[in-house]
């Protein structure tokens, strides 16, 4: 079974077809459990999200905030590991058709094995991977093996990063651009508009890529701010923050189902 990479274009395309920008939501695997998290990410794909990426639990996610952190944890405590990482991704896919990508660490697919790995990830009808902490010029071996088994390797950019910099990342990369909005951990509370948007116009300026807008965005009103400029608006922490706050699993079911209507309300809206 070939990889959904071509699902993932198209999914980007359609949105932009329809002049608005693609909802692309988050949470870890394992999250509050793994079964919890299928039925969980099942729920914001069919409440209006276009596109998931699932996280892969990693012990030290550095470059996530506490709440991200405090899922983390609690994934790994219940003992999420790489296969559960594929059975969501396989559940989740056979029931939305969505596409489906991981976001990992490098390390724990090092480890796990880059065929091993790819080619999992593709038999469960995944998208992609976005590889967060991966050098591109390091990535060879890896961009091998996810081509082989069609599967976009989405690389992020930050502000800091050099024109020459962004042209070598958009290149190597595929599916999209990563776009990260803001300098700093995930969850942060600043505005985005600003730094995301002049970081928007410098990708565009190396790739025809679509370029999707995360870090930094956790409501209706910062999701319209950046969908008036970018292909796809990402939101995470305040999924995950709307777990972590309700008092049992079916109210958590109905807040992250309302967000993700709300956010996806928003980034219809082209200003």
């Amino acid at each position: 079974m070939s990889g959904n990479e071509q699902l993932l274009t198209d999914t980007l395309a359609k949105a932009a077809s329809e002049d608005r920008a693609a909802l692309i939501a988050y949470l870890p695997a394992g999250f509050p459990t793994v079964d919890g998290g299928i039925t969980a990410i099942t729920a914001i794909l069919e409440s209006g999200a276009d596109i998931f990426e699932v996280g892969l639990p990693h012990s030290d996610p550095v470059l996530d905030g506490p709440i991200i952190q405090t899922a983390d944890d609690i994934a790994l405590r219940g003992g999420c590991r790489i296969r559960d990482v594929m059975r969501t991704v396989r559940e989740v896919y056979r029931a939305t058709g969505k596409p489906i990508l991981v976001m990992s660490y490098w390390n724990p697919i090092q480890r796990y094995g880059i065929e091993r790995f790819t080619t999992e990830l593709a038999e469960a009808g995944g998208a992609g991977c976005i590889l967060s902490d991966l050098p591109v010029q390091e990535s060879a071996q890896w961009r091998e093996h996810a081509e082989r088994m069609a599967l976009a390797t989405v690389f992020v950019v930050a502000p800091s990063s050099t024109n020459d910099r962004l042209a070598e990342i958009t290149t190597a990369g595929s599916g999209f651009v990563y776009a990260s909005a803001l300098m700093g951990v995930t969850g942060s509370k600043q505005s985005v508009g600003a730094a995301a948007s002049t970081l928007v116009r410098r990708v565009k300026a190396t790739t025809g890529l679509p370029v999707c807008v995360g870090i930094g965005i956790s409501t209706p009103a910062q999701a319209t701010e950046v969908a008036a400029f970018a292909d796809g608006v990402i939101v995470g922490t305040a999924l995950v923050k709307a777990l972590l706050d309700a008092p049992d699993a079916e109210t958590g079911l109905t807040a992250v189902r309302e967000l993700t209507a709300a956010l996806a309300e928003a980034v219809h809206e082209r200003r």
